[in-house]
């Protein structure tokens, strides 16, 4: 049987992506969907998305659009008044800026194509969505006003996180997002934020980003039986690196 398979924030990380794949032994018939966040923060930012780029033509791949991802298509293509550098810069961007000095000018344009590429959410046939951060309105994505919340909102997770596990579904005051989509599948807002190394399940949402950006892990997950693998953290394979930290 196939197997799907969600993958949390990457941020640079070539070498937890490369250790994940292979502890959860990930063959050409698995369905992967990777949640965002494939730059900003450790070196290899150019190479994960070689990487990624590759591994979409030999199998299938949904590759989500993350906040980061946004930032990097922008400074790509020098569209930077969307930019605070300063704070960018603090946030993994620097990184990305100085690996990218030593890419070719045509490989950047293949990057700006892939990023351009990337989707704001993926629903599948299970009512089950794939998506980098949350969305706010109360009827779904469909209806979203802001598209660009989907790759920035934090309203979702936080409202899961203070949820009344008592509180009926059926309250008036039980939240109508949660209960929309089967399960919910989102990163953006590491795990370890709430003390936990882990992915979290919070009402339907299931949160995969467990702090690769930073000491914690990168994630892989089978969505159907609930196992995942995970990479070492990434400071220890990037010891001499600072990351987002």
């Amino acid at each position: 049987m196939n197997r799907t398979l969600v993958i949390g924030d990457i941020h640079g990380g070539l070498r937890a992506l490369h250790q994940i794949i292979e502890r959860a032994s990930v063959s050409k018939t698995d369905n992967l969907i990777f949640l965002g966040d494939y730059v900003d923060g450790w070196s290899q930012s150019p190479q994960v998305i070689d990487y990624l780029i590759d591994l979409g033509k030999k199998q299938n791949c949904i590759f989500i659009r993350g906040n980061h991802d946004e930032l990097v298509l922008d400074w790509l293509e020098n569209n930077n008044e969307n930019i605070d550098e300063g704070m960018w810069y603090k946030h993994g961007g620097e990184a990305t800026v100085i690996a990218y000095s030593k890419i070719s000018d045509q490989k950047k344009k293949k990057h700006i194509e892939f990023l351009k590429s990337l989707q704001n959410y993926y629903l599948d046939d299970f009512n089950r969505l794939f998506i980098h951060a949350g969305f706010t309105n109360m009827n779904g994505v469909l209806y979203e006003y802001f598209p660009k919340l989907f790759y920035w909102d934090r309203t979702l997770w936080e409202t899961a996180l203070v949820l009344n596990e008592k509180l009926e579904k059926t309250s008036w005051f039980y939240p109508k997002r949660l209960t929309l989509y089967k399960e919910i599948y989102i990163g953006h807002t590491p795990t370890t934020r709430i003390g936990e190394s882990i992915p979290v399940k919070k009402a339907c949402i299931w949160n995969v980003d467990t702090g690769a950006a930073f000491k914690g892990k990168l994630t892989i997950m089978d969505v159907n039986s609930k196992e995942f693998w995970q990479s070492e953290p990434l400071n220890n394979l990037y010891p001499t690196e600072k990351g987002r930290n």
